[in-house]
């Protein structure tokens, strides 16, 4: 084999390689699906044995969601459960824990669920409040998981319970999103309680309900698209590269995080949100910019605008210096929660406006400053010098900064050395010591001295 072909193939091994290292590195990670899994509360209390349109109730509704299971059972990543509630115990006498988790969530359950609708006979009461409490416990603990309930039901609670207070503490604890309610020819005066607990459906006819439990499916099982404009001062969205974090704002629970992209073409790229919560969205910028009440239509591309207007700021050290790890402290103006400690030399983004500054030289430097929109705005820090104390024994003192009429308090001394050097700004001090083993305050020592940029000096106590 001559040379040249010895290159050719070594070349096309380079390439080859490069290609397949290339696209392993580039390719989009796939992220796993959640599971989602839905539990049906089934009403089978007396009242379903009414007759509506063609048939009875239970025969039509048990009709539409035999259907239903056949059609989930075939997709991935979803799971099914029934809950029924009036079938055990007739009425009268009234029996309010006539509830059971009648088939459990797991996989390819789709049969049992269909034999058990099958063969249900309506005969008692409605403990709605009950079912729904009771619903906290159907839904075994798993990860990455999307838990709803549909409530099927043609009447009201009938035992005294609180169906709205047991659907706000299922949702507060994050075992299920808010539930869907579909009422089977409800009374108007009736449909009105049903708002509380979820998303209420009014099937007032047979071929409502099945549209509604379609749409309810639909809804249940898709994820819509948002993009998160992130406006500047100007109102355009030229802001990026910040966290955001989305929260179900009804639980208070951390649904996502993602860090804000501009895509290939210069435009803030989409994000998948569960189209059934209402969200606040804390976009982390410094200070955070909050948005609250985000609603999303399912299969509707939603935009959401955030004022996130941000600039730069440094504290910037010249040269060689004796600092090590030199930090300022970063307030809004006038305000003292610290927002950031922001270290020398780095550049940090705020949302601008004006800020006090505290860096934490010796002694402090106190600025305030204002950050304008998409610009750097630099505070320069003085080189510092050094003094190194000499003492004849370890004992008490402090360093003061000599001021106009009086001195200020800059640092204690280390009263268990008997030498230390410290790294000070530029200016005139004072050094006040006493040794240890001197009982007598006539003994204090006081000597002046100045340090300038970039010095060094010594003082013997």
């Amino acid at each position: 084999m001559n040379i040249k072909r010895i290159l050719y193939k070594l070349f096309f091994l380079f390439i080859t390689f490069n290609f397949i290292t290339y696209n392993s590195f580039s390719q989009k990670p796939e992220e796993k699906k959640p599971t989602t899994r839905i539990l049906f509360v089934f009403d089978a209390s007396q009242s379903m044995l009414g007759e509506w349109e063609t048939d009875t109730k239970i025969n039509i509704a048990r009709n539409f969601l035999i259907k239903m299971v056949d059609s989930l059972e075939q997709l991935p990543n979803v799971m099914m459960a029934i809950r029924i509630y009036g079938h055990q115990s007739p009425v009268p006498p009234q029996d309010c824990e006539d509830t059971k988790l009648e088939v459990a969530f797991a996989p390819n359950n789709g049969t049992r669920i269909r034999q058990k609708l099958r063969f249900i006979t309506p005969k008692g009461t409605t403990p709605i409040a009950h079912s729904l409490e009771l619903c906290g416990n159907d839904f075994p603990p798993i990860p990455n998981c999307r838990n709803i309930i549909i409530l099927i039901t043609d009447g009201v609670e009938a035992c005294d319970g609180d169906p709205c207070k047991i659907s706000l503490e299922l949702q507060k604890k994050g075992i299920a999103l808010r539930p869907f309610v579909i009422g089977i020819g409800l009374d108007l005066q009736f449909k009105k309680s049903f708002e509380c607990i979820g998303k209420f459906y009014d099937a007032d006819n047979e071929k409502q309900f099945g549209d509604i439990l379609g749409l309810i499916i639909s809804d249940a099982l898709n994820k819509t698209t948002a993009q998160v404009n992130l406006l500047d001062q100007f109102g355009k969205p030229t802001e990026t590269d910040v966290n955001m974090s989305f929260y179900d704002s009804f639980s208070g629970l951390l649904k996502y995080n993602y860090i804000h992209t501009m895509n290939f073409r210069g435009n803030p790229d989409t994000v998948e949100l569960d189209p059934l919560l209402t969200y606040k969205m804390v976009v982390h910028t410094i200070p955070p910019v909050t948005v609250d009440s985000i609603a999303l239509t399912s299969g509707k591309h939603t935009i959401i605008p955030a004022d996130c207007p941000q600039g730069y700021l440094q504290m910037k050290l010249e040269g060689a210096n004796n600092y090590q790890n030199l930090n300022a402290i970063i307030r809004k103006s006038g305000e003292m929660n610290t927002l950031n400690v922001q270290p020398a030399n780095v550049l940090e983004k705020y949302i601008i406006g004006k800020y006090d500054l505290e860096i934490l030289t010796l002694p402090r430097i106190i600025a305030s400053v204002e950050i304008k929109q998409s610009t750097t705005t630099t505070v320069q820090i003085p080189k510092p010098g050094m003094v190194t104390l000499l003492m004849i024994s370890q004992g008490y003192g402090s360093i003061y900064l000599e001021l106009e009429k009086e001195i200020q308090w800059v640092c204690n001394i280390d009263p268990n050395v008997t030498k230390q050097t410290i790294v000070l700004q530029p200016g005139d001090y004072r050094v006040v010591y006493r040794a240890r083993n001197s009982k007598q305050t006539f003994y204090t020592v006081e000597k002046n001295f100045k340090i300038t940029t970039g010095g060094s000096i010594s003082v013997s106590l």
